[in-house]
């Protein structure tokens, strides 16, 4: 396996916050698949941990080289607690068809909140022969 390409993000949890205060319902179902809304509505600081999953997932769009858009979108991405309890990414959809197509096999990631920000970092890997982020 090789790199394909990194990411990392970090965020206000405030931002998120107002997010959630102003749009609710229409943020939320846009931007988190109903697993991490059920996740992060059981925490003690919901706040906290989807800022956290945002950030997740504006790195790993960074890692694929995309972007959040046409490629790959908010709900293709998914972060989900491993049997270890340490989170994991899921691709689903497009996100998926787009790293099959480039021959990436996983994407690893990282997170991190405290009180004010959260940040996360994403390591998209590949078979030897993949395309190199950006070159699609």
């Amino acid at each position: 396996m090789r790199v394909f390409g990194i990411g990392i993000d970090i965020i206000e949890v405030e931002r998120i916050e107002a997010a959630v205060s102003e749009f609710g319902e229409r943020f939320l179902g846009r931007v988190f698949t109903r697993g991490e809304r059920d996740y992060c509505d059981a925490q003690r600081h919901p706040a906290r941990h989807y800022a956290a999953r945002w950030a997740a997932k504006e790195a790993v769009s960074k890692a694929l080289g995309t972007g959040i858009g046409r490629e790959v979108g908010w709900l293709d991405m998914e972060v989900v607690r491993g049997a270890s309890g340490a989170p994991r990414l899921v691709l689903h959809g497009r996100g998926r068809e787009f790293a099959g197509e480039r021959g990436v096999r996983e994407v690893k990631i990282s997170l991190a909140h405290a009180r004010l920000h959260a940040a996360a970092n994403a390591v998209a890997l590949c078979e030897g022969g993949g395309k190199a982020a950006g070159k699609a």
